[in-house]
């Protein structure tokens, strides 16, 4: 059995990218995410890594571009200002097919807002993460542990397909502490990667990384092969956790730390004979429309609870195409919606 520890959440994923083979960090601190930084900056020259505090979250992410091209593993972390500052540099690398992992742990916006919990960068993750034709992996963990697990599988899964990766949490997450796993040290080190730009290994063909193609064509085809990959992802990555939906006739959707709030609302509807469920999205791109369309099959109603002023809710509605109602609860400014007050609005929709 696996040794578990506690671990605040910032710490326990900076843990679990070295272990899956993270060797150069390079960022910026901003709050609530700053301990990331802070224990890269400890353990990276213990592990032979390179720790890299930049001087902007713009020259951060275009070292991770560099690193990238390499074929290491390489990885940066911010909140959701810092995020934004990166955006021109992600696109670089989602246009030069790049695998990277991103973490942004949020905070209340717009402009500096606050340091408290949100998820309010829904949709710049989701729909605009940089200019262009692109998109990027989004996994939303909802506990320390998956925090942990979700590393992994964001590595091997941008590798996999060449695009970056982002593990979308919020300062909640980031600071509270639970008991985790790990995995073994060197587990999951990356293999050979022959797009890499790292020598002429093998008498392996020269390779060039670039992101800019000045005949159309070129570039209409290039992004036209991209786009292949995400139907891929589209198709094959959805993940998401359904829980009490099989004859649930109110499905509640919720990601990341609210996730957890409604669930607890939705075993207290439970007891009182509501039936309720909830449908928690994993990878919020790919959106997991096959769970929600099957929820659709018994649900009469739908509910997305969010900590922000509803951006989620966009693509559960687009999935059910009006055949459903979608109604919405939110809290935004840093405020956390409680178990209390998701149980009044699942029984509103339980009278109409």
């Amino acid at each position: 059995m696996q040794e578990r520890v506690l671990m605040k959440g910032n710490e326990a994923l900076a843990e679990a990218a070295i272990r899956a083979g993270c060797r150069h960090y390079f960022g910026y601190p901003i709050t609530p995410q700053t301990e990331i930084a802070a224990y890269m900056a400890k353990r990276m020259p213990k592990v032979g890594g390179t720790f890299l505090q930049a001087e902007s979250e713009v020259a951060a992410i275009n070292m991770v571009l560099g690193a990238a091209s390499a074929g290491v593993r390489a990885m940066t972390s911010s909140s959701s200002p810092g995020i934004s500052l990166k955006c021109e540099g992600i696109s670089y690398i989602a246009g030069s097919d790049l695998p990277c992992l991103i973490v942004d742990v949020m905070r209340g916006g717009p402009g500096l807002g606050g340091i408290q919990p949100s998820q309010a960068d829904y949709w710049q993750v989701t729909r605009a993460l940089g200019h262009g034709d692109a998109q990027v992996l989004v996994y939303a963990p909802s506990t320390v542990q998956e925090m942990v697990d979700m590393v992994v599988k964001a590595y091997e899964k941008a590798e996999q397909y060449r695009v970056p990766a982002v593990l979308l949490a919020d300062g909640m997450l980031g600071q509270m502490m639970e008991p985790v796993s790990f995995p073994e040290e060197g587990a999951h080190a990356p293999a050979e990667k022959p797009w890499a730009a790292n020598g002429h290994q093998n008498a392996r063909k020269h390779n060039i990384i670039n992101s800019l193609f000045l005949k159309p064509d070129e570039l209409e085809n290039r992004v036209r092969e991209r786009f292949q990959r995400y139907a891929l992802i589209q198709k094959n990555e959805q993940l998401a956790e359904e829980t009490m939906v099989e004859d649930a006739e109110i499905a509640v959707v919720a990601y990341g730390a609210s996730a957890r709030i409604a669930m607890n609302a939705v075993k207290a509807a439970r007891a009182e004979g509501i039936k309720a469920g909830l449908i928690r999205p994993v990878s919020l791109w790919p959106f997991p429309t096959d769970a929600i369309r099957r929820a659709a099959g018994q649900a009469k109603q739908f509910l997305c609870v969010e900590m922000s002023m509803g951006q989620m809710v966009d693509d559960v509605r687009l999935t059910l195409e009006g055949s459903r109602p979608v109604a919405f609860y939110g809290r935004t400014g840093g405020i956390i919606p409680t178990p209390a007050e998701v149980l009044d609005q699942i029984k509103e929709l339980a009278k109409s």
